[in-house]
């Protein structure tokens, strides 16, 4: 018998066994929003496709605090002063 390895078992080895649990990227498109905070969250969402299920979470739950990092940014933001509302109208 021969030591050498035969076809058949190259090609088998050299072909990955398809695994439906392995981690498998999603390819949802993100759509800029164009403010470069939020960007940035919306693109570590795809860390999550190369992870198991189980490593989901925290990705997640990073995104989630700096998307709210963010808003609360946008509410901290110096802007054009807003004319107050009279609630009270007067009768004359």
């Amino acid at each position: 018998m021969s030591e050498s390895v035969s076809e058949a078992e190259v090609a088998t080895e050299a072909e990955p066994e398809y695994d439906p649990a392995a981690p498998a990227p999603l390819n949802v498109p993100r759509t800029p929003t164009g403010n470069a905070d939020v960007d940035a969250q919306l693109d570590r969402l795809g860390d999550a496709d190369h992870l198991a299920t189980d490593g989901h979470v925290e990705v997640y739950e990073d995104v989630h605090r700096g998307l709210r990092d963010a808003l609360t940014a946008l509410d901290a933001r110096p802007g054009h002063p807003v004319p107050p509302t009279s609630y009270h109208q007067s009768r004359s």
